[in-house]
């Protein structure tokens, strides 16, 4: 093992002691026998483990509760509230109660002092306060990883974004796109990072032309409208247009509907939106999915194909990895995975 993957809990199962244990005998606090003291002192040393600042600070007593940090955006995108419903519930389950933190963060010091641990939403590399949320002393779990320098060792629940947005390429495609378009949010999250990276290795594996546009992590419909408008006007060819944030897809039908594009097939015909045929002129078809299922695009007319990442589900697993992380039940580094489904609708010609 290196020293960047020993833990505690590393320690304690090679010495055949309780973490608790190794903690104190490393700290040389506790009542720790000597002889046991040296042992889990020496076991440390051969596995190469180096105590870091969260390390040094472990806590001695549990406050009861634990602390929750989204994204600054995060209030005003149904994805994230119900991620957070569904953590306070599981939280609540061992007992614990759910402390949502001010987008700016706190100090490292005063978080620790409040609660047993924490959920880390999203992180942003670019984000001043991740790197003190992850140095607080505190178990942490992370929703999806953090890709800027960390000090100590973070658990964390990922999805498959790479897997989703390739599922949402190829459906297309099979639907008869053949110039498809990703609106991809900005920002330096693992989401984003992947959906970005994502775009550009699937056209150039398939010999597509994906045509990547950048929008906000959290844009609002009338950007997307506003983005989409240009992007068709400018490259009518474009066939597909697939939209990453939350919330935003109607503002890609709104665009269409403008310009005259029928929703649900990339050719010529399907079921047109908005004004009557007579009020706009004619165009070819537009395929419309979304990376972010909820009820913007479950409600929309037509209804748009969207990846579910079932949010609540996905708040529940953040949380039990922290409660178990708490309980000794995992590794303070644990990664788990965390399953989606693509939902077909008319927005690229298929069932609801």
């Amino acid at each position: 093992m290196t020293s960047r993957t020993v833990t505690l809990l590393d320690v304690a199962r090679a010495a055949g002691v309780s973490k608790s244990t190794v903690s104190d005998a490393l700290q040389g606090s506790g009542r720790v026998a000597e002889a046991t003291r040296d042992r889990v002192r020496a076991v440390a040393q051969e596995l190469g483990y180096r105590p870091n600042s969260a390390a040094r600070r472990l806590r001695r007593a549990s406050t009861g509760a634990v602390g929750l940090h989204l994204p600054a955006t995060a209030t005003r995108l149904d994805y994230y509230m119900n991620l957070a419903f569904g953590a306070v519930e599981r939280a609540q389950e061992d007992g614990l109660d759910m402390v949502l933190l001010a987008p700016s963060g706190a100090a490292g010091g005063r978080i620790a002092s409040r609660v047993d641990g924490l959920l880390v939403i999203d992180p942003e590399a670019g984000d001043s306060a991740v790197p003190g949320l992850l140095d607080a002393g505190v178990p942490v779990v992370t929703g999806e990883r953090y890709l800027g320098p960390a000090t100590g060792p973070s658990a964390a629940v990922v999805c498959d974004n790479a897997a989703s947005l390739t599922a949402l390429l190829d459906h297309v495609t099979e639907r008869g796109a053949r110039r498809p378009a990703v609106l991809a949010p900005s920002g330096s999250s693992a989401w984003a990072t992947a959906l970005r990276a994502t775009a550009r290795s699937w056209g150039l594996a398939h010999g597509v032309a994906v045509v990547l546009r950048t929008v906000p992590f959290a844009a609002t419909p009338a950007e997307t409208e506003e983005t989409t408008r240009a992007l068709l006007t400018a490259d009518p060819a474009v066939d597909a247009v697939i939209c990453a944030p939350d919330g935003s897809a109607p503002g890609v039908l709104r665009a269409a509907a403008a310009l005259g594009r029928k929703v649900g097939t990339a050719g010529g015909g399907g079921a047109a939106t908005g004004p009557p045929e007579s009020a706009r002129p004619a165009g070819p078809g537009l395929l419309v999915a979304a990376c972010v299922d909820g009820p913007a695009t479950r409600g929309a007319e037509p209804p748009v194909t969207a990846v579910d990442l079932r949010p609540a589900a996905y708040g529940r697993a953040c949380a039990e990895l922290l409660c178990d992380i708490l309980a000794d039940r995992a590794a303070p580094d644990t990664v788990r995975r965390h399953a989606w489904s693509l939902e077909t609708r008319a927005s690229t010609g298929s069932p609801g």
